[in-house]
């Protein structure tokens, strides 16, 4: 022990300007240390709510430890004449360790400068999507749609998102300048359906449905044809034809306001089933399966059973 101490004073006598500095942090170490425990005495004391005591005492700390940081920095690097050069090193290590915040705000501005999206805008961001409340500095938050819910309705979650992944993640806005989409109902009909009638009622229901969206579509493209290159040559609702397994599968294609994209489905669904019920020719189909019996049924080649 008494060797180790020996040494110190060796050390102190043949380099007494480390021996201040070391001085010096120790000082200020203490110092920062009692302004803590003050400053969080204080809190404690006049603040009641613990959630809100908590918060400010992980800044205290962060404060402190920064202020102390930048202090003890200067001590050493002012000492060698490097303030410069200890700048750099800090600004560079801060830059690694809060790469996220500060492509947070960079994101931030992007959003202020180009507006991808903005307030009220329903959008998805990778596999979060819904209607967006809030665009701070660091994150935006939206109420959420879809997920356990049909229909793009809302599920009553509130998502924060950090501002970064404008940058990393595909962005779908449902809303910005064509503020409709185009939706599909399939409409699966019997092979021995009257499958031409089934197609006509299925354009005179959408056509009733959607007359008055088909007007406003008109105006929107008008408007994000100055910003993008879309080109819609027929927005009036259509009805596709196609065979699938079970039936003729009829497709019903139409525009629709993303946020009554529900209320607009279900109210041509309840016209088509009250059409239907009025043909007794008109079937929905599903799946089944079906034996044939060729002989008994004499059909041509056979032979029928019995003979």
């Amino acid at each position: 022990m008494q060797d180790f101490t020996d040494q110190i004073a060796d050390f102190i006598a043949s380099s007494p300007s480390i021996a201040v500095q070391l001085v010096q942090t120790v000082a200020v170490i203490l110092i920062l240390w009692v302004v803590r425990v003050i400053a969080v005495r204080v809190l404690q004391r006049n603040v009641e709510n613990k959630k809100s005591v908590y918060k400010w005492r992980k800044n205290i700390t962060y404060i402190t430890f920064f202020v102390g940081l930048l202090i003890i920095g200067q001590i050493w690097f002012l000492a060698l004449g490097s303030l410069g050069t200890f700048l750099g090193l800090l600004s560079a290590g801060i830059a690694i360790a809060l790469k996220d915040p500060v492509t947070d705000i960079a994101a931030w501005l992007f959003l202020i400068w180009r507006k991808p999206f903005d307030i009220g805008d329903r959008i998805q961001v990778g596999n979060s999507k819904g209607d967006v409340i809030d665009i701070r500095v660091f994150k935006f938050t939206i109420l959420e749609i879809g997920n356990w819910v049909d229909a793009d309705q809302s599920t009553g979650r509130v998502i924060h998102i950090p501002n970064h992944k404008v940058f990393t993640e595909d962005l779908a806005n449902y809303t910005s300048d064509f503020e409709f989409i185009w939706n599909e109902m399939g409409v699966l009909v019997t092979f021995e359906s009257d499958w031409k009638k089934a197609k006509k009622i299925l354009e005179e229901v959408v056509d009733e449905n959607m007359q008055e969206f088909v007007e406003q579509a008109r105006e929107e493209v008008k408007k994000a044809e100055k910003s993008y290159l879309i080109q819609y040559r027929y927005l009036t609702p259509i009805v596709y034809t196609s065979v699938k397994d079970s039936g003729i599968n009829l497709s019903i294609r139409y525009l629709s306001d993303p946020r009554t994209r529900r209320g607009v489905a279900q109210a041509i669904w309840e016209s088509i089933l009250d059409r239907f019920d009025e043909h007794d020719d008109i079937d929905f189909a599903y799946p089944t399966i079906r034996y044939y019996d060729n002989p008994t049924e004499g059909k041509p080649g056979t032979t029928p059973s019995g003979i």
